[in-house]
């Protein structure tokens, strides 16, 4: 873990397996990656004030229920802490994308030159960069974080964005 404090971040992420009603090797491959980062190095730092004046390391539970994107943040030993409901229609388009390249990208690997597979990462990378500082926004007066950690948030709200 880098120099940042140590408090301010997420300690643990799970996913509301109910709502992931599909996946395959490279889309299961991306969330283990995007967990696991995610738990060795972030930055998350919620704005309200809790009790006892807890501020963290966070549990964070991640689900999708009627169209919104429900970030249930826990306390380290699983107390509530607050429920925040974001709607998804902003995210709408960035997911489509997201995923459309990365299919492309993922077909790329088996098939293309190392030169169509730069060229498909560089669009991939780049749509995941305009999402994750989207997130950041969104998040804004709410929850802060650093590039990194939204970039990984992006990947699993993506995943949780999977319906067939």
């Amino acid at each position: 873990m880098s120099q940042k404090d140590i408090s301010k971040r997420i300690a643990k992420v799970e996913l509301d397996d109910s709502t992931i009603l599909w996946r395959n090797a490279d889309i299961e491959q991306e969330r283990r990656i995007a967990i696991f980062d995610l738990i060795e190095d972030n930055s998350f730092e919620p704005q309200k004030t809790y009790p006892n004046n807890y501020a963290g390391p966070y549990n964070l539970h991640l689900s999708v229920q009627e169209g919104r994107l429900i970030w249930d943040i826990r306390t380290s030993d699983e107390k509530r802490l607050e429920t925040l409901i974001f709607g998804l229609a902003r995210f709408r388009r960035p997911v489509k994308d997201y995923f459309a390249i990365c299919d492309s990208y993922y077909q790329a690997i088996r098939k293309s030159t190392a030169t169509e597979i730069e060229t498909i990462d560089m669009a991939r990378r780049a749509i995941h960069n305009e999402a994750a500082e989207l997130l950041i926004e969104r998040l804004s007066g709410k929850i802060n974080v650093d590039f990194a950690t939204a970039r990984r948030l992006f990947t699993l709200i993506c995943v949780l964005h999977i319906k067939s």
